[in-house]
This record gives structure tokens, C-alpha cells and sequence, in this order.
């Protein structure tokens, strides 16, 4: 290769003295006149000749055909080779000398410096098209992308045919045409070959021009400049570590607080609000129990299991009971709430093993979840003997006290003592309240509150000061009626029935001509514990019908428009403390006795014996009971601070589509029932009410 290089060198040394001496001989032979020439004619011609011989041989050695005809008007006649662009042979730059006459260029052989420049990316937008879709099979065929040089090579025709893998001239301008492009660069024009080749040690040139191919410029990426807020947020943010593209940030100090403002900020009325919030959501989820082993498709334990449940028609959810403020104490009524189903409020009397706690309790009890802590916690100095959910008021709750004292706590106070309080005073009540409830619409209610004495009284939940109206409980113009429960007929705001310690039930209502008392209702043996009126909608109306429990062993079922019981029920063996009707099946009701036992009646089906019953564990005494809203479970509390909730079965809490009309048929046979049940009475064969036992 380097004698090859030699050699090319001599004989393009040689030619440049052959091209010297046939200017100079041009030159001279202007110059000279007329006599002068022919005088030298002969000379000059053949030393023409020798060199034009001359000439010829190293052409001929190069593989270049000699020139033919007259070269007396042109030294040298342009030589172009060409490479189709089909074929596999690397464009390559032509060079081209002018006519002798048109101008003196002299040619030397000289290192050109190569320096790669992208160009300066050219961004423009078009309002029609601003995104040119490349068929992925054309992209893969034509190589890697060009991301500058796409657009001319799609604009221009000439390029369109080129292949993208052909070298290129180093210097192009597409707004040029071929020729005027290296006329305008064809003093110094180097060749780049993408194979590493130059045109020294190349000997064929082509003069197609292929695309040009220029590298991606190298590129980072160069983060914005902070501001002062930006640092002022990173600062407050956990420092994490650095990476090589994130910047380092600045970590603030923790600034350590002594006792005494740690304490501090524990007392202020923002830290005690957000604690206990807190703290109940995260008591909500620890208690959680989440069973990862659920089977959904079932399996033969699983069936056998699900059989055995369903023949459960009461079963044992869960208990509510709290060692600070449950144990020792009693459950002295129960409530759910209408807004928020799974809230359960629960009052309890004093406390005899602790005289320094609070002497009344009200709790509020979550059923949702499986946390064993109550949601809130309310007290008093009076035990609390009931307790309700103000209806239209979510927030409120409202408690009548032993003392006689109506109370009122707010679960968005921080506070656990009552906002408003009845004064002790004779225009209020001053004996213990057993019988509290918020009755009328959302416009226009009225909390109702009936004590020991006789005394009712209507309050506004605005303002506990005074009352709005109040009247004496008296019959016949007699002694007050000692009330110990009361209950409303279904939809009615003024009609109500109320029972007693004197063994009787009273029907009276607020207003009108016969405010008061207005009839009594005889049957009983003992005090009377729990009264309840038939409030299940439906397509008929049961609405005068209510129930009773007693100390006399025995619940009754009445009607507002008899004043002798149409049924006793007799099943149980101790006081029954507390009786209620189903709030969706219209035939079904619950009652709990000393014993500890829930029984569930169905008069559809049996009248003389309990559909279901369950015996509380511990041998304790059942006091209250409240079904849920839903009609599925039931909560009943005990003598001992403890909360039950049971769940009914489906096929014993949901009605069928005929227990309406089933039991008005009961109903049918139950008057024929007491009406045989007086006439024997009146002869006295046998007695109207059984024997106590």
C-alpha cells in the first residue's frame, strides 16, 4: 500500500510539471508575435507532442482513456465516472478543472482539518401536520433515525432515491444545486467515507451525493433552578438519599422539646381533639380481624358448617363491655341510632365499689367494628337511668338522670360532662326519669320526659332551662301514676301508653279535650317493666296493638280499643324486665327475663311458647332489650354492665309475604280466645289472670 501511495505521488508530481511547462509554453506563445511563432512553430509542435505522448502514458497507467481530438483550445477536458446508486460502491467527490482562459487556479496537494459540527437543530411547526408517522417496517429497513436531517432528506427528490448507509460530502447545501455546490467548494474538498477512507487512498470517485448522516448530540438533563420556597419545602420533607439525578437536599434539624412543652402542647384543646380522634381509628383497625383463608368456592366442612348456622336462629355475635367504665354497674336502657345504624348508646347507674368515679355512665358502643373500647365516653353526677339519640340531632345524646335532672352530651365537644342541663327545680322533674324520647318530624320535635311523679314534661333541645309544656299524669282526678315506661303509638305524637308501678296501664295523651289520662288498663300482678306498641308498616295497620312485661312473670298483649288483655303469655319462671316488637315482622317480638333469658316470640306460628330462645352465659339477669333498625340482631344488656348482641336468623327475622294477613287471623283467634276466657270468668270457673308462681 505505501509503494502504491509512492508511486501516486510521483506521477501526480509529474503531471504538475507537465501542466507548469504547457502554461508557461501558452503563455509564451501570446506573448510572441507572428514571426516569432512561426520561427518556433516547429520547436513548441514537437514538444507538444513529446509531452502530449508523455501525457497520454501516465493517463493510460492511471486505467484513464487518453483524450482525443484538438487540444490546442482545452488543456484538460472534465472527467466524470459514475457509480449508480444502485450498485455497492461508496459515493465519492469529482473534481473538476475550468478552461485555461477562464481562470489560473494552481492545484496543491494539502491536509484539510476535519472538525464535526451538528447543526443547530431547526424546530418549526405546521398547523396541518405536526407529526410524521413512520411505518415501523420502513424504519427498521432504512437504520437507525436521523432526527436532523429527516425532514430535508422527505422534502427534497433528489434525495428520496439515496441510500441512507452511502457516505456524504462533509459540507452540503440543500438549497444548491450538485454542480454549484462543489463549483462553490472546489478549491479544498475532502471526501468522508463511513468506512474510514479518504481520497488518498482511494482512486474512484463518484459524484451522486447520499443523505448525511449526523451524530446525536450528547444530552442531559439539567434540573430547574430551586427557589427559595422550593428549599424551604424540601427542608421539610424526610431527607432521602441522593441519586444521580435528584439533587441533594438540605435536612432540617429536629428540634428536641423538653418535658415541660411536651406537656404542654398535650393540654391544648387541638392536641386532646386530634388524640382522641386518632385514637379511635386506630383502635378500629387493630381489633380488626381479617380471615386470609376464606375459601369462596366452598368445601364440605364449610357446607356442613353453613347447615348447622342456619338452624341457629339465635347466635352470639359479640359483647360490649369496658373494665374502667362497665364492671360493676348496670345496663339501665339501651338505643341505636338512626343516623349512624351501627352506634348502640347504653346507660349505666353508680358505681358502688367506686365512689369516686362518676355516678352515671353513658356509653356509645360501635358495632362495625371489632374494637372492644367504647367510641365515646359520657358522665354525670346523677346515675343515668335513660338514655336516647336525639332523632334529628346526630350529634346528641340525651340522658334522664335519677336525680331528675335531663342531660345533654355532644360528641363534637371535648368534653365528657353534659353541655345542657335541666335545673333542679318544681317546674321540672324532681324524680328519678325512666321515660325519655324525641318524638315529631324534622321540623317540628319535642323531647318527652316522664318521671316517677307523674309528671310529664316537653322540652326544647335549644334550651333546657325550662320546659315548654308539662302536665300531671293523674286518673280520675287521683293520686299521680308512677311511670315507669312509656310508648308512643306509630305515628302519632300526641296518643301514647304508659305503665306503672301500681300494676296498671294507663292510655293518655298531650293535647286536646282529654289531656291526661285518659283510660286504664287492668291485668297485671306486678310493677309494670316494659311497654311497647305495634309500629311494623305494612298493608295493615296493627298500630293499637302493644305489648307488656312484668314482675308478674308474664308479658300481655293489648289494644287500645279493649281494656282487657287479648293474650298472656306465661312461659317465664322469673320478672320479666323488658319486651319489644320486631321492627320489620309484624307477628314477632322479643323479651329477656331475670333468668338471662332472650326469647323471640312468633304468634304466627306458636302463642303459648317461644319461637327461639337463649340463655346470656355467667348466670346473669337480662334487663332491656332493642332490636336494630335492620331486623336481624338484637342488643340486650344485663345486671352486670355487660352488652349482648345476638343475630337472628333469616328465616326467623324476615317476614314472608302472608304473616299480614296471618296475623290478623291470630289476632281473630286470640279476642275469641279472651272473650271465652271472660265468660268463664263471669261465672267463675276459672280465674281472669294465673296465679303468681
Amino acid at each position: 500500500m505505501a509503494d502504491r501511495k509512492a508511486e501516486l505521488e510521483r506521477k501526480k508530481l509529474k503531471l504538475e510539471q507537465m501542466r507548469k511547462e504547457r502554461e508557461e509554453k501558452n503563455r509564451q506563445r501570446k506573448v510572441k508575435e507572428g514571426g516569432e511563432e512561426k520561427k518556433v512553430a516547429p520547436t513548441s509542435s514537437g514538444q507538444s507532442q513529446d509531452l502530449r505522448a508523455q501525457t497520454d502514458e501516465l493517463l493510460s497507467s492511471l486505467g484513464i482513456p487518453p483524450a482525443s481530438g484538438n487540444d490546442s483550445q482545452a488543456v484538460v477536458q472534465p472527467v466524470k465516472e459514475t457509480v449508480g446508486p444502485n450498485e455497492g460502491a461508496p459515493a465519492t467527490s469529482a473534481v473538476t478543472t475550468q478552461q485555461a482562459s477562464r481562470r489560473k487556479a494552481k492545484l496543491t496537494v494539502t491536509k484539510v482539518g476535519e472538525t464535526n459540527i451538528p447543526p443547530r437543530e431547526n424546530v418549526t411547526y405546521s398547523k396541518e401536520t405536526q407529526t410524521i408517522v413512520v411505518d415501523t417496517t420502513e424504519k427498521e429497513a432504512r437504520g437507525p433515525w436521523d432526527y436532523y436531517g429527516a425532514s430535508s432528506r422527505l422534502s427534497s427528490p433528489r434525495h428520496s432515491n439515496s441510500s441512507p448507509h452511502h457516505g456524504s460530502p462533509r459540507f452540503t447545501h440543500h438549497d444548491m444545486e450538485w454542480e454549484d455546490e462543489f463549483e462553490f467548494y472546489d478549491e479544498v474538498l475532502t471526501y468522508d467515507d463511513p468506512r474510514g477512507h479518504s481520497d488518498e487512498d482511494t482512486d474512484s470517485i463518484d459524484v451522486h451525493p447520499a443523505p448525511t448522516h449526523h451524530k446525536m448530540p450528547h444530552v442531559e438533563n439539567v434540573h430547574p433552578t430551586l427557589t427559595q420556597e422550593d428549599i424551604q419545602k424540601q427542608e421539610e420533607k424526610p431527607s432521602a438519599p441522593a441519586t444521580k439525578d435528584s439533587p441533594v437536599t438540605m435536612v432540617k434539624k429536629v428540634i428536641e422539646l423538653s418535658e415541660e412543652e411536651k406537656k404542654q402542647i398535650m393540654m391544648t384543646e387541638e392536641f386532646q381533639t386530634f388524640f382522641n380522634k386518632t385514637t379511635r381509628v386506630v383502635e378500629r383497625a387493630l381489633d380488626e380481624e381479617i380471615d386470609i383463608f376464606v375459601d369462596y368456592a366452598g368445601g364440605e366442612s364449610e357446607d356442613m358448617e353453613s347447615d348447622l348456622r342456619a338452624g341457629e336462629r339465635l347466635k352470639l355475635q359479640r359483647n360490649f363491655f369496658d373494665e374502667r367504665w362497665s364492671k360493676h354497674r348496670t345496663v339501665t336502657s339501651l338505643d341505636w341510632s338512626k343516623q349512624h345504624p351501627e352506634l348502640l348508646v347504653a346507660s349505666y347507674n353508680a358505681n358502688e365499689d367506686s365512689p369516686n368515679d362518676p355516678d352515671g355512665v353513658t356509653l356509645i358502643w360501635n358495632s362495625k367494628f371489632k374494637k372492644t373500647t367504647p367510641e365515646y365516653v359520657f358522665h354525670c353526677q346523677s346515675p343515668v337511668m335513660s338514655s336516647c339519640f336525639a332523632e334529628f340531632h346526630p350529634n346528641l345524646v340525651v340522658g334522664g338522670t335519677y336525680s331528675g335532672q335531663i342531660v345533654l352530651w355532644d360528641n363534637r365537644v371535648n368534653k365528657r360532662t353534659p353541655i345542657q342541663r335541666t335545673p333542679l327545680s318544681a317546674a321540672a322533674h324532681t324524680h328519678p326519669v325512666y321515660c325519655i324520647n324525641v318524638v315529631g318530624t324534622q321540623n317540628a320535635h319535642n323531647l318527652i320526659s316522664v318521671s316517677t311523679d307523674g309528671k310529664m314534661c316537653s322540652w326544647s333541645l335549644d334550651m333546657l332551662s325550662q320546659p315548654q309544656d308539662s302536665m300531671e299524669l293523674q286518673h280520675k282526678q287521683s293520686k299521680a301514676v308512677a311511670v315507669t315506661c312509656f310508648s308512643f303509638l306509630s305515628g302519632d305524637v300526641n296518643n301514647f301508653v304508659v305503665g306503672s308501678e301500681d300494676c296498671t296501664v294507663y292510655t293518655a295523651c298531650r293535647h286536646g279535650g282529654k289531656t291526661g289520662i285518659s283510660e286504664a288498663f287492668e291485668g297485671h300482678m306486678g310493677p309494670i317493666t316494659g311497654i311497647d306498641c305495634h309500629n311494623v308498616p305494612g298493608q295493615i295497620d296493627f298500630s293499637p296493638y302493644f305489648l307488656t312485661s312484668s314482675f308478674d312473670w308474664t308479658l300481655k298483649l293489648w289494644s287500645i280499643k279493649d281494656q282487657k288483655f287479648l293474650h298472656s303469655f306465661e312461659d317465664n319462671s322469673d320478672y320479666v324486665y323488658d319486651v319489644q316488637w320486631s321492627p320489620i315482622h309484624p307477628a314477632l317480638f322479643a323479651s329477656v327475663d331475670g333468668d338471662g333469658r332472650l326469647d323471640l316470640w312468633n304468634l304466627n306460628n306458636e302463642t303459648e311458647v317461644p319461637t327461639a330462645s337463649v340463655v346470656a352465659e355467667g348466670g346473669v339477669a337480662l334487663n332491656h332489650c332493642r332490636w336494630h333498625g335492620s331486623g336481624s340482631s338484637i342488643a340486650v344488656g344485663d345486671d352486670v354492665g355487660r352488652i349482648h348482641i345476638y343475630d337472628v336468623a333469616e328465616n326467623t327475622a324476615n317476614p314472608k309475604m302472608d304473616e299480614w294477613s296471618r296475623f290478623v287471623r291470630t289476632l281473630q283467634e286470640l279476642k275469641q280466645q279472651a272473650v271465652e276466657r271472660e265468660e268463664e270468668s263471669s261465672l267463675g270457673s276459672v280465674s281472669m289472670t294465673s296465679p303468681l308462681r
